[in-house]
């Protein structure tokens, strides 16, 4: 007999992927593929322009023969190689979030949160998405700020560090606690609340930096205060 509990859980990841937030998050990745891959295949073209007049040029002076010919056209199909194989973006990692540029942190906190997705329950995963839209509408506020102002701390602490610790804390519980209530709310409950404070944490970055406010949001931060146990919570 199916288990109600995985029944419902696959009805939700269903919903998930077809609302709103899943719709326009899965469009902007599908965007910024096609942008990397059309800038990839420019700078092909433009390779392979500059090798082919290369050739020439050299044939004006040196006849070069198929040999020559062989030499140009492996040479194109490497650099046609090595410019796509570089087009592809990093995988980010906790540790590349804390090094990330202020005005880069949203956008790489957001592709980190997206590989997270999978593993979190169906409520945590809309709640990643809606925090994935609120990271967008940030990294435009973030484009003017002074990483050196204590605001731009503040929002390099929830999305390097809290935010991050929250989502691999929740990762090492074993699969069968994660929705154990037996000592306290369960720690698939406990991540939507958290991830819930993220969300509204945003929401508040966002509308102090909307309104220029930057002492405020350098000086009412509402921290996580979260403690992960070893097993059966976060």
């Amino acid at each position: 007999m199916p288990d109600p509990n995985r029944v419902v859980a696959d009805a939700e990841a269903l919903l998930q992927r077809v609302s709103p937030e899943g719709r326009r998050l899965a469009q902007r990745e599908r965007q910024r593929r096609n942008r990397a891959r059309m800038k990839a295949l420019g700078r092909a073209f433009g390779a392979t322009v500059l090798i082919m007049l290369a050739a020439i040029a050299v044939g004006w002076v040196i006849p070069i023969g198929q040999f020559g010919f062989l030499i140009a056209l492996i040479a194109i199909l490497a650099a046609w190689v090595v410019i796509f194989a570089m087009s592809h973006e990093p995988t980010e990692t906790v540790q590349s979030l804390a090094a990330s540029d202020i005005t880069m942190l949203p956008q790489k906190t957001e592709a980190w949160l997206q590989r997270q997705r999978a593993a979190l329950p169906a409520p945590a995963q809309r709640l990643a998405d809606g925090i994935g839209l609120k990271l967008e509408a940030l990294a435009l506020q973030l484009a003017s700020l002074d990483p050196r102002e204590p605001a731009a701390a503040e929002v390099r602490k929830l999305l390097s560090i809290e935010l991050p610790e929250l989502i691999e804390g929740y990762a090492r519980v074993p699969l069968n606690l994660r929705q154990d209530a037996s000592n306290g709310p369960a720690p698939d409950k406990q991540l939507v609340e958290a991830l819930n404070v993220v969300d509204s944490e945003l929401a508040r970055m966002s509308a102090d930096l909307a309104s220029g406010d930057l002492n405020k949001l350098a000086t009412q931060g509402r921290y996580l205060q979260l403690k992960y146990k070893d097993e059966g919570g976060v």
